[in-house]
């Protein structure tokens, strides 16, 4: 995969014209948002979507070499999101320990595994794939939240699991595990918190950092 520094094509007007486009969708109903927003990233331009990921990462990059996490939670993308594999390399290259979430059980926090890549994997139930040797489990300094959602207070809609929300309901106290949420800007959409949500210390979007 190509590393995104090496990238340096230009991004047409139509597909930047498409990436800040800011409409926001409500709906008092979240399961059937999910499924809009859902729908219309799969159905997004594939080329525009390559455009909105090497953007991200940029973003994403230059978050790092300003913070300078430790450690930082990543993703194996599924279902059309933002996709950082090509990115994960040169974070690992910089000296940031990576990890990867896996699902213990339905209802259980998920467990972040230390993991480099090229290290060997398999797929878990749900067809992901994860680090095959899992017995270094950490807290990351920064965790990276794929969103379905988000609203303009960076309160972030998932797939329905809870995983995220049950893992930083465990965070030790005392611990600072910052929380960025990964997302295209056409999930910006308006639905109602629950009494339980925390928002997001920060967004990264094709368009820039929300802090």
């Amino acid at each position: 995969m190509t590393h995104p520094n090496s990238i340096s094509r230009p991004v047409s007007a139509e597909t930047v014209e498409q990436a800040l486009a800011l409409k926001q969708i409500t709906s008092p109903d979240k399961a059937a948002l999910r499924r809009q927003l859902l729908q219309n990233r799969r159905a997004s331009d594939a080329s525009a979507r390559l455009d909105w990921d090497r953007r991200i990462a940029s973003h994403l990059q230059q978050w790092c070499a300003q913070e300078q996490p430790r450690s930082l939670g990543v993703y194996w993308p599924i279902q059309a999101e933002p996709d950082l594999l090509g990115l994960y390399p040169a974070l690992a290259e910089a000296g940031i320990q990576l990890a990867l979430p896996v699902v213990q059980a339905k209802d259980a926090p998920l467990t972040f595994v230390q993991w480099t890549p090229g290290d060997a994997m398999e797929k878990d139930g749900y067809g992901i794939p994860i680090p095959l040797a899992r017995d270094t489990a950490i807290w990351p300094d920064a965790l990276l939240i794929p969103c379905v959602g988000f609203t303009a207070g960076k309160f972030r809609l998932g797939y329905g699991g809870g995983y995220y929300d049950r893992t930083l309901a465990i965070k030790p106290a005392g611990l600072a595990v910052k929380t960025i949420g990964i997302a295209y800007q056409c999930g910006l959409a308006e639905f109602d918190g629950e009494p339980h949500d925390v928002a997001l210390d920060m967004l990264i979007t094709e368009a820039g950092c929300q802090r």
